[in-house]
């Protein structure tokens, strides 16, 4: 398929997919629940690091863990005692475990007490001209595990490109809330990242639809595939190039490309 064509049936795609429909079946809903930034962000982090296997599972567990904290995940990781982390101890989602989640807040107490938005916690990190989220995505997961109690086991939670994962998840995250557009499902509330520094999520599926239409050459699925699929999607939209997340998600996922 010539590019040209490649982009017009892409375009079609993002358009089905991405629109307000979208949001009810997809772990973005749970970040949807709130108006409070905070509280979108934290609801939004932690529907982004479960997002792995069954998407019913996975929103049911972020409406469980959201339910734990009132509803209320801002104010509740800044001023739970003891008997409010306690309710905390039998949550877990796969590998999560309570040991994980109450290092996140841990971590989101201290964050928070000292910075308005997580924002932060990836902007400080990049410099200006920056041709991708790369350094921040670095200096977050540095960052992260700073704190002096923080659980070797807990690392598998947090990916970083130095050790060139993929790292779809916080990619996802990312997108949720730096792209901005009028279709409602991501957020677009934080400013000092740019739509086109964006790296694109992908997993299993994304890598096989982005294979067959010959946008990656890579044979292993890594963080330099992960760039390699969004340098071909900025020849198609250099300052949106991961709005095309929504046509290869719905095409590997939903429709089984």
């Amino acid at each position: 398929m010539a590019t040209n064509q490649l982009k017009a049936f892409l375009d079609r795609k993002t358009e089905e997919y991405n629109r307000p429909l979208f949001i009810t079946g997809d772990p973005v809903c749970i970040p949807h629940a709130f108006t409070k930034k905070q509280d979108i962000e934290i609801a939004a982090l932690f529907a982004a690091v479960f997002a792995w296997g069954n998407r019913t599972t996975i929103i049911a567990k972020g409406r469980e863990l959201m339910g734990l904290m009132d509803n209320a995940p801002h104010d509740f990781c800044l001023h739970a005692g003891k008997k409010e982390l306690k309710r905390l101890l039998h949550f877990k989602h796969r590998t999560f475990s309570a040991t994980d989640l109450l290092y996140f807040i841990e971590f989101l107490k201290d964050h928070y007490t000292r910075y308005d938005s997580l924002e932060t916690a990836f902007s400080r990190w990049m410099q200006p001209g920056d041709r991708t989220i790369e350094k921040a995505l670095c200096g977050f997961h540095t960052y992260f595990f700073s704190l002096e109690d923080a659980p070797h086991r807990t690392r598998k939670h947090i990916a970083t490109p130095a050790k060139k994962s993929t790292c779809k998840r916080l990619n996802m995250l990312l997108r949720w809330m730096v792209r901005e557009d009028n279709s409602g499902v991501d957020f677009g509330i934080w400013k000092t990242i740019s739509p086109a520094q964006l790296v694109c999520p992908i997993d299993v599926h994304v890598a096989r639809v982005a294979r067959h239409f010959k946008m990656i050459s890579r044979t292993q699925t890594d963080w330099y595939t992960a760039l390699e699929l969004t340098g071909y999607l900025c020849q198609l939209c250099p300052e949106d190039p991961v709005k095309y997340d929504f046509a290869l998600f719905g095409l590997g996922v939903t429709e089984k490309f």
